[in-house]
């Protein structure tokens, strides 16, 4: 029962669709981000403010992308606004099964969400500018001997400047040197065991669906495109169901739809249906089960309601007449 809820949710192995997005997703990332460092990265090469100004670099993107990555997915969405019906009997059994579906989905989305962050952090690990930015302060020089006579404030002030060549005095540049290339092994080292977890446990994530999953290879593959096109066709029956039902309101407020050929009679609205279908609008509750849409809406099931069908109408063989006459006067 759970996958066949689940089914109607999400697929539960990316398909070649979600392979192919998620390479999209992570190229770009990787191509933003080597614009980004190039455009606007530039390490102030100060005490106390490297290191915010570092992490702000590592973490502030990926943090976005991760949001945006959740705001993306219609998953998201069908989660945030899904409602048991009022009238639908709760037991333990469907709250167990609601939870586990609830944590199923959540993880999917979150796997999804993340490809962006993950892509983000490890490319600007592997880089190493941002790291050596943010972390060049503390990094011990007593191996290298650098300023060996100086105090522990001043240390770090002289530290905190080697991100930038053209500030470091040329008595340090050996030292300097060997620190950037300390903190860019440490950065880098950093991102590949990044990716490397990342891969093994999306990899182990992948086996254990399978493992635990009740269908078989070939069936899941047969389920897997069901949804898909069971979604493609919903999406396009909402399309055309939605056009068909707002063709009906324009058709009963203007006499007319476009794209109609041979139109005998048009309707000429009046100020205040103009003024009733004007202004903003949300949804508004018709009832226990229905809602209007807009204000056309609106006013199309007011106008049905009250069988108020005058109209008033000109044929179009006339209009020519018409404007003569008016122009006339």
């Amino acid at each position: 029962l759970l996958w066949r809820i689940a089914g109607r949710f999400i697929f539960f192995f990316p398909g070649k669709e979600v392979i192919i997005a998620n390479a999209v997703i992570a190229i770009l990332t990787i191509g933003g981000q080597q614009l980004f460092s190039f455009f606007t990265f530039s390490c102030p090469c100060h005490v106390g403010q490297n290191l915010i100004y570092g992490l702000a670099f590592l973490g502030v993107p990926a943090l976005i992308l991760l949001i945006v990555g959740y705001a993306l997915n219609n998953q998201t969405w069908r989660l945030v606004m899904g409602k048991r019906p009022h009238f639908e009997r709760v037991t333990s059994s469907n709250k167990l099964l609601k939870y586990k579906l609830v944590c199923f989905v959540l993880c999917s989305i979150t796997g999804r969400a993340l490809v962006a962050p993950v892509t983000w952090l490890a490319v600007t690990l592997i880089n190493g500018s941002y790291y050596s930015c943010a972390m060049s302060e503390y990094v011990p020089v007593y191996y290298y001997e650098a300023a060996p006579n100086v105090t522990a404030s001043e240390r770090s002030r002289i530290l905190a400047t080697f991100p930038c060549s053209q500030l470091v005095p040329p008595e340090l540049t050996r030292a300097r040197d060997e620190v950037i290339l300390l903190l860019r092994y440490q950065s880098q080292v950093a991102g590949w065991l990044l990716i490397a977890v990342v891969v093994i446990t999306v990899f182990l994530s992948y086996c254990l669906a399978g493992c635990f999953s009740p269908l078989s290879f070939l069936h899941f593959r047969y389920w897997s495109s069901y949804v898909h096109n069971e979604q493609e066709l919903f999406d396009e029956a909402t399309e055309q169901h939605s056009r068909l039902y707002a063709m009906q309101h324009v058709r009963k407020f203007f006499g007319f739809v476009p794209g109609s050929e041979n139109v005998k009679e048009i309707r000429i609205p009046s100020l205040r249906e103009w003024q009733a279908i004007s202004g903003l609008a949300f949804l508004k509750r018709v009832d226990e089960e229905h809602y209007d849409y807009s204000l056309l809406h609106d006013w199309a099931l007011k106008e049905r309601a009250s069988g108020n069908n005058s109209k008033v109408s000109l044929l179009l063989g006339n209009t020519s007449k018409s404007l003569r006459c008016l122009c006339a006067c």
